[in-house]
């Protein structure tokens, strides 16, 4: 039943994230915001998601109670997203709201099933992120007649999530063992590894924010890219399934190198053959090593580093998918044009090489 309802937590939350990604960049361009208001935007909620952990090294824990707090708040911003999504700057004050639920409600529920399925299984429970990914990008790529239903799917989303989050921590004593001190949790040790980790997420700027975006622009279909963002997943589903074999053959530092040297030649692809239909396929089965299986070893790898499991899970997401994701954004939207992902391309190679120093260090 654990399995069954942390399996639920991640559909409905990744169908919150593929509306987000997928369809709201190209619903503001359609409304009016130019690439730098778009790179803007999404920028704000990972920026958020980097400054949320601050807090709790000291002044907060991450309890029940703090959960449920931001998975009200996470809707109230979704209803917020309304009466201000055409206006740019009032637009982002929701967005910064957001971010910050989310840079506690994810890290709270993935630390749980890391916990309680470990890293074997944990794969399995979090296939169904992507598979709710997968099917709200196949869904919404036919009902986007005015751009504005969107919004629609996306509130009813994080309804569902806080629903299927509810009802996995009510009774749940599991949840409510004490935290271990948040005092001593340290950087300094794994700086090389942190500083990959941000810089991984700094090349998927170009990704998350634009890709829809730059495929439409080179002769490639709304719905055909749909399709892509599907079948990435698609990848991604199978190897989460299958992942358990790699993680035990080989160490998680080899499987993190892989992962990133994967988003190079996958960043590199795209750049090279921007209106092949053929390399933008091959790019996107790339996602299951450069997402799925580097996700997957980097939090096997922290969950050994630290005792605090729930901070290391909320800095890995504020590091990386928070100050990275905000980087990556604002990068994105200022060199958007023919060579964005050559330069995403070089981002991620030095992110590989940021884990060569760490090796040395470790």
């Amino acid at each position: 039943m654990i399995f069954t309802k942390i399996s639920s937590f991640f559909f409905f939350y990744f169908v919150v994230t593929g509306v987000y990604v997928i369809f709201m960049p190209k619903m503001l361009q359609t409304i009016g915001y130019n690439a730098f208001q778009i790179g803007a935007v999404f920028a704000l909620a990972p920026l958020m998601r980097f400054i949320v952990p601050f807090f709790f090294l000291k002044h907060f824990e991450l309890s029940r109670k703090v959960f449920y707090t931001a998975l009200l708040g996470a809707i109230g911003a979704i209803v917020l997203f309304y009466p201000t999504i055409e206006h740019f700057y009032l637009f982002m004050l929701p967005n910064m709201l957001l971010g910050a639920c989310l840079g506690m409600i994810l890290p709270y529920v993935e630390t749980y099933a890391m916990e309680h399925l470990k890293k074997e299984r944990f794969g399995r429970a979090r296939l169904f992120g992507s598979i709710g990914f997968m099917a709200i990008g196949i869904i919404l790529a036919r009902r986007l007649e005015h751009f504005d239903n969107a919004l629609h799917y996306l509130l009813a989303a994080i309804v569902l999530t806080a629903a299927s989050a509810y009802w996995l921590t009510r009774r749940n004593a599991l949840l409510s063992a004490p935290a271990v001190s948040n005092t001593t949790f340290r950087f300094s040790h794994a700086t090389f590894l942190w500083i990959s980790f941000f810089l991984m997420q700094v090349s998927f700027g170009a990704f998350y924010n634009f890709f829809t975006i730059y495929e439409t622009a080179h002769g490639i279909s709304l719905e055909t890219t749909s399709y892509l963002w599907a079948f990435g997943v698609i990848c991604e589903i199978i190897l989460f399934y299958f992942q358990a074999p790699l993680l035990k053959r080989f160490t998680l530092l080899s499987l993190l190198k892989f992962g990133v040297l994967s988003a190079a030649v996958r960043w590199f692809l795209l750049f090279l053959f921007p209106s092949s239909l053929l390399a933008s396929y091959a790019t996107q089965s790339l996602h299951a090593f450069s997402f799925a299986l580097h996700h997957t070893a980097a939090l096997s790898l922290l969950y050994t580093l630290y005792a605090h499991k729930k901070l290391a899970a909320q800095f890995y997401y504020g590091l990386s998918f928070g100050l990275g994701g905000f980087a990556g954004a604002l990068i994105a939207g200022n060199f958007y044009g023919p060579r964005l992902y050559m330069y995403a391309g070089l981002i991620a190679l030095l992110s590989l090489g940021s884990l060569f120093f760490f090796k040395e260090k470790e």
